[in-house]
């Protein structure tokens, strides 16, 4: 379940207008592209994850794999996605409810964060518990809309009159099935690509399970159903029943807009439901994934050594909190330094997607000789070893020349390298500077 709510997020819900807006209909082209990107990635993981599971997954990988630098590198870049995920999703949070029950919304973020932050302290299961029916909300949701949305399309719903509006078809209507040309299929594919982030945390997650191995490897069988029912068939709906260049798709969500479309009563108030449960899935996610890999590189020796402290109960108490203060540093400097440094700190993530799933390819290769060298058959395999792999790394090349040419991307791409060649001379300083074996790995009792 924790693999489940990894690939719906709020994105899904909100964001996917903003893809839908760029490439018409064919953003159904855009979501199976990045989703093959996913499937590839999440295999390669999976496979490394069977076979050592560890709390620091693909940055120990690269550690193993690569050296000491890439596993500093990819690990601390990770967790500044996540710390930067914190306040975004605590402040959509608390936009919601504050429109439901009033007050501040600075009020309603700290009090969700501060929620959040003390069951991930109490235990691990708690994470574990909540995104079970965080993950259980989300999955009720989607169904439902596609089921309704299905229902619409045949005409079956009653009160539903859909058969004469400009998105029933994706035919020649509104500029047919690619309105806007292929270049902006490759557009929409950058603003759907990061809305798969999250995935991987279910290879984090086994290494607290009772059985990695078998959690692992269901979720990476399981992914490309997920991202075709989730993604794919829930965004087909919105397509085949609300005109992509409509005003009301702008100004709305997509799934709002849909339900609204088709005569749902009470939508908004559904939708706000389900994007706070999201929103909610996601800070919870971001916290524990923020912490565990901090941990774990703490283990390592790439962190403060307080930070591998655990509680009686295997929590790793102050990486959770100084994940969580980092992440509300960010939003104070927000209004204490000028030129909305916020947005240029969220920008600085734009491509660290991208920058970890080369990390976890490239880490694959060298570990997947090391198994075969040492006559290990993990559960799971990537397919057609070494090829896919390689193309995986030629895709991913040929998505960030993209945020080259296309100048909405130039700018995230810019930080997004600026930081992350930051962060590797630091690793590679430190690897010079204080060699050491490789590590054994830690696991916290789950």
């Amino acid at each position: 379940m924790i693999s489940i709510a990894g690939v719906i997020g709020a994105g899904l819900f909100v964001g996917s207008k903003s893809a839908i807006a760029e490439a018409g209909p064919g953003v159904l082209l855009s979501y199976a592209f990045a989703g093959v990107l996913v499937v590839l990635v999440m295999r390669m993981l999976g496979e490394m994850a069977t076979a050592h599971p560890d709390t620091g997954s693909f940055s120990t990988y690269a550690d193993r794999a690569l050296g000491r630098w890439a596993g500093f590198s990819v690990g601390w870049l990770y967790w500044w996605f996540w710390v930067l995920v914190i306040p975004v999703e605590a402040t959509a949070a608390a936009e919601i409810l504050s429109h439901w029950i009033g007050a501040p919304q600075w009020t309603w973020a700290l009090l969700v964060t501060l929620a959040l932050t003390a069951s991930n302290l109490a235990s691990v299961g708690n994470y574990g518990e909540f995104e079970f029916w965080f993950a259980s909300v989300k999955v009720v949701a989607i169904v439902g809309f596609i089921a309704v949305g299905a229902l619409a399309i045949l005409g079956v719903l009653p009160g539903s009159d859909v058969s004469g509006t400009p998105g029933f078809s994706l035919g020649g209507e509104a500029g047919g099935f690619l309105p806007n040309g292929f270049s902006a299929v490759l557009a929409g594919m950058l603003l759907t690509m990061f809305s798969f982030m999250g995935t991987e945390i279910v290879t984090i997650a086994a290494a607290e399970s009772s059985d990695p191995e078998k959690g692992v490897r269901r979720a990476v069988n399981s992914v490309i159903g997920r991202i075709g029912l989730f993604y794919i068939g829930s965004i087909l709906v919105v397509v085949a029943l609300v005109p992509w260049n409509s005003a009301e798709l702008a100004e709305g969500g997509s799934f709002q807009t849909t339900l609204e479309t088709i005569g749902i009563p009470g939508a908004a108030t559904i939708m706000d439901v389900v994007i706070l449960t999201a929103v909610a899935s996601c800070l919870n996610s971001a916290l524990y994934t923020a912490s565990r890999m901090a941990f774990s590189l703490s283990r390592r020796g790439d962190g403060p050594a307080w930070l591998s402290k655990v509680s009686g109960r295997g929590v790793p108490y102050p990486a959770i909190l100084a994940s969580t203060a980092v992440g509300f540093l960010a939003v104070v400097g927000n209004y204490l330094l000028p030129d909305r440094i916020f947005e240029y700190l969220l920008a600085t993530s734009g491509a660290l997607a991208l920058v970890v799933y080369a990390f976890i390819a490239t880490s694959q290769v060298f570990v997947r000789r090391q198994l075969d060298a040492a006559g290990e058959r993990p559960a799971v395999r990537m397919w057609l070893f070494p090829w896919l792999t390689y193309a995986s790394l030629a895709f991913i090349a040929a998505v960030l020349v993209l945020m080259v040419v296309l100048p909405g991307q130039r700018v995230q791409l810019l930080l997004s390298m600026v930081l992350t060649a930051a962060v590797v001379a630091v690793g590679v300083v430190r690897q010079r500077r204080a060699p050491r074996g490789r590590p054994a790995g830690d696991r916290l009792d789950a």
